[in-house]
């Protein structure tokens, strides 16, 4: 594996962890609390943050993603906690798929990472572009949940 490819699993790896550091200062009920002036909760953007990495992978590779059925309904773009069900993972599953995920991706994709394959909308056409794009969006989810926490 490359060096920039193993930095790159380290940052995806890193950042996951600050996620879950946080996740973990974080009980179930307040998970659930969608403070004013936010549309979701941080259960709601832990299951994003997990759905969207593979959406994006997806998008790319055009190839089944390790996404749980039912996902994209619950935690898709323009979805929001009212979408949940009984069947909606709770923050405890939820904090082992993220855990976990990083690992999964290095395992499945970690030699494909300049494999070219048909450029998204964005023009993203290899899986470490596609992986840059999501630790961004990770920071950006991990910033919202940080400032939901503060609204409690």
């Amino acid at each position: 594996m490359k060096k920039r490819h193993e930095v790159l699993f380290n940052q995806l790896e890193t950042y996951r962890s600050e996620i879950l550091e946080v996740a973990n200062t974080v009980s179930d009920e307040d998970a659930e609390k969608i403070p004013a002036g936010f549309n979701n909760n941080i259960r709601w953007n832990l299951g994003h943050i997990y759905l969207d990495q593979y959406l994006w992978i997806q998008a790319v590779a055009k190839e089944p993603a390790d996404v749980p059925e039912k996902f994209n309904s619950w935690f898709g773009y323009g979805t929001s906690p009212a979408d949940f069900t009984e069947e909606t993972p709770s923050v405890r599953v939820l904090k082992e798929l993220l855990k976990t995920q990083p690992a999964r991706i290095k395992e499945t994709y970690g030699e494909r990472l300049e494999e070219e394959f048909a450029p998204t909308e964005m023009g993203m056409h290899t899986i470490e572009q596609v992986l840059v794009r999501t630790i961004f969006h990770e920071g950006m989810h991990l910033q919202t949940i940080l400032d939901i926490k503060k609204c409690m």
